[in-house]
């Protein structure tokens, strides 16, 4: 785990009440539907005393309450604690915690001095705020220098020209955002995949695995399949990590359009950690994922 870059967030001016450090990690956030719990994997952004930044592999709503785990670095254990949603744009979340005690403030101040990370600071107006803008100082009309017997000359943009720029730029910050928030969350899984180089401890059946899955996801039919009447039980042998999360897999039959539509939705699982003597310890097992029409 470790601190990263700038998260794009409010542009106005700020309405924290705290200091926010920068933290990238895993974390878990569990939301209840319909009395039923629903646990979202996801990544951590920033931390502070009043609540956190993540990007979450799923839909939240503003004002869900929601229970939250996040792993601290240097730091024991695990800060658990409830927050309500307060802000939601695509993948990104901002929760503001909502049971916080004494101790578990100690806990984070204590981390960001051990870890020194960075704060994040909000750049508020200042002196130049009421200054042009280069636009603004392009859009605004030109006079040519007057002199005898000469006329003043007055040159204006035109407002379908700016409005045309406005979107343009405003549709060019959207997609960045976009592929942003994106590649933040494929990179997080490529390096998930890529840091589990330990090796299974056990094999473990199953059934066994089946009762400790707490986040499932669905795998989507492909049309091209679908068209072709592929279907039947695809079998994966999959290594899951101490975490919980999938560390690796591979399909162990079938056609190769639903072996990646299987693995497709297989990154996304989330298991209990198997233990063993008392400790988290990775396993290998095997999954099976039907398609039928």
């Amino acid at each position: 785990m470790a601190t990263g870059a700038q998260v794009p967030g409010w542009r106005g001016p700020s309405r924290r009440r705290g200091p926010r450090f920068q933290l990238q990690g895993p974390l878990d956030v569990t939301v209840l539907r319909s009395g039923v719990p629903d646990t979202l994997p996801g990544r951590s952004l920033d931390l502070g005393e009043r609540g956190i930044a993540v990007m979450l592999a799923g839909e939240l709503t503003p004002g869900d309450v929601v229970s939250i785990e996040v792993p601290l670095p240097l730091v024991a254990g695990l800060l658990r604690t409830r927050a309500i949603v307060r802000y939601h744009d695509r993948l990104r979340c901002g929760l503001e915690f909502v049971a916080l005690s004494a101790e578990q403030r100690a806990t984070i101040r204590d981390w960001a001095k051990e870890a020194k990370v960075e704060m994040e600071f909000v750049v508020s107006p200042g002196p130049e705020a009421g200054r042009e803008t280069p636009g603004e100082e392009n859009a605004r009309e030109r006079v040519a220098p007057s002199g005898p017997g000469k006329a003043k000359t007055k040159w204006f943009v035109p407002a379908w020209i700016v409005v045309l720029i406005l979107l343009a730029v405003t549709w060019g910050v959207f997609w960045w955002r976009w592929n942003r928030a994106w590649a933040e969350l494929e990179s997080g899984l490529k390096n998930r995949d890529a840091a589990v180089a330990e090796k299974p401890q056990a094999q473990v059946p199953a059934e066994v695995m089946e009762k400790l899955v707490i986040h499932r996801v669905e795998p989507v039919y492909p049309a091209d399949a679908r068209r072709a009447n592929l279907q039947g039980i695809i079998a994966l042998d999959i290594v899951v990590g101490r975490d919980g999360s999938v560390a690796s897999m591979h399909p162990l039959n079938g056609p190769d359009v639903l072996a990646r539509a299987a693995m497709d939705a297989l990154r996304w699982w989330r298991f209990e950690p198997y233990r063993l003597n008392g400790e988290p310890a990775a396993v290998e097992t095997t999954v099976a994922v039907e398609f039928k029409r």
